[in-house]
């Protein structure tokens, strides 16, 4: 295998998760008795770019179909991020009913939506089209499409260009990076910028986050080697924020190379350093994530037996791909998990891959009383124990594996 970016051919092994299906492919009570398809969950880091990247062992567009289950709109703290992501754009770039707004990777419409409260034109890029339909209905003029070069010329041929060109959380998920960032060169304005949100390696390294590791995602992201990719398509980066989505994520700024109205801040260096300073850089930083795993893998199948031996009942709650990685690497199946409640009724009534786990709505949980409730998507956790804190009326107590096992 080649590294996606600089084509180095990989051979240092960041951590090796096994086989496992597809984390959203999840099953109908049919497919419950067929069986399901294994792909290689084996990551590498690029010693020359020190990209972190899993080979495409399946195709982005059999993950990205019809049938995809995530719909952003079901998370009240993403929507709320959403919308002050808006708020905080159109003041800080003066957008207005004059400008353009396109959104890669767009879901259900969850952020366009504010954008359009504004009055402020938006455009769409959603490759799955049952979630660009319900974009639809909300007003949202969406593309079903995956975004790169040749429709990024098909775009701009039809003169639809951005003032601000954004991707929450897609910048991971495409195989062909190169491709998806030369793209954005041909339909951002001369004077446009562009922002992307996505989970930071150093937060994953240093906090144990692997179970963020599944086939949806391709690539890992540092500042350092998401600058030199923007850079090698003609974009200037000037701007970087941390912020606490998805467990630490950043929000990085970019325009194009030519446009010297734009003066770089003094938080690009400063991100840099801190990179550098915490030796990500070095093969070094990336050693020893398995045994890392490893730990957590050992500390969880141990707490879920023993609470099981002493007749103990344990749900979870979010059916999210992070919880599918983390059950399969451990090999839990629904002997130890009953059931995992999830508000997203496009999850209800299936089987999570692999360990097929059912996902039942949240009604089960206050109505059976379960001693534990593991939240698989930790990075939710406030939204999740205000929401379910209930369980505390009959003793219940909150169980979450990421950075180490822990109650809460």
């Amino acid at each position: 295998m080649q590294c996606r970016f600089c084509k180095t051919e990989l051979t240092n092994v960041f951590i090796d998760l096994f086989n496992a299906p597809a984390s959203n492919s999840f099953l109908t009570e049919t497919q419950l008795n067929e069986p399901e398809t294994f792909y290689p969950l084996k990551v590498y880091t690029c010693h020359n770019c020190f990209l972190v990247q899993v080979d495409e062992y399946k195709k982005s567009d059999a993950i990205f179909n019809s049938e995809y289950v995530y719909f952003s709109s079901y998370s009240t703290s993403w929507l709320d991020h959403a919308k002050n992501y808006t708020g905080f754009m159109a003041e800080r770039f003066g957008l207005n009913e004059n400008s353009k707004v396109i959104e890669i990777a767009s879901n259900d419409g969850y952020l366009l939506q504010y954008f359009l409260e504004k009055k402020i034109p938006v455009l769409g890029i959603e490759p799955t089209s049952n979630t660009a339909e319900v974009a639809r209905k909300k007003g949202i003029e969406t593309i079903t499409d995956f975004f790169g070069v040749r429709l990024a010329k098909a775009l701009a041929a039809a003169n639809t260009k951005a003032d601000l060109l954004l991707g929450n959380n897609v910048l991971a998920h495409v195989p062909d990076i190169l491709d998806f960032v030369g793209g954005m060169k041909h339909v951002l304005k001369p004077t446009g910028v562009i922002t992307m949100e996505f989970p930071h390696l150093m937060q994953l390294v240093d906090n144990n986050q692997f179970d963020t590791i599944y086939h949806e995602h391709f690539s890992y992201l540092s500042f350092h080697t998401v600058k030199k990719i923007f850079e090698s398509q003609g974009f200037k980066m000037f701007d970087v924020e941390e912020i606490p989505t998805h467990g630490g994520s950043l929000r990085i700024y970019a325009c194009h190379n030519e446009n010297d109205a734009i003066v770089v801040s003094d938080s690009v260096h400063e991100l840099l350093k801190k990179e550098s300073s915490k030796g990500m850089k070095e093969l070094a930083y990336y050693d020893n994530f398995q045994q890392k795993a490893l730990k957590i893998k050992l500390d969880l199948t141990e707490f879920l037996t023993t609470q099981k031996r002493a007749g103990k009942q344990i749900a979870a709650y979010g059916a999210a791909a992070k919880g599918n990685t983390l059950l399969n690497y451990c090999g839990i199946r629904s002997d130890l998990i009953s059931y995992v409640a999830d508000a997203n009724p496009h999850k209800q009534g299936k089987w999570l891959p692999a360990s097929h786990i059912p996902v039942v709505d949240e009604d089960k949980i206050k109505d059976e009383h379960p001693d534990f409730v593991m939240i698989l998507p930790w990075n939710l956790k406030t939204e999740i124990t205000n929401q379910l804190g209930y369980i505390k009326e009959w003793g219940g107590k909150f169980v979450m594996a990421i950075p180490e096992l822990h109650l809460i």
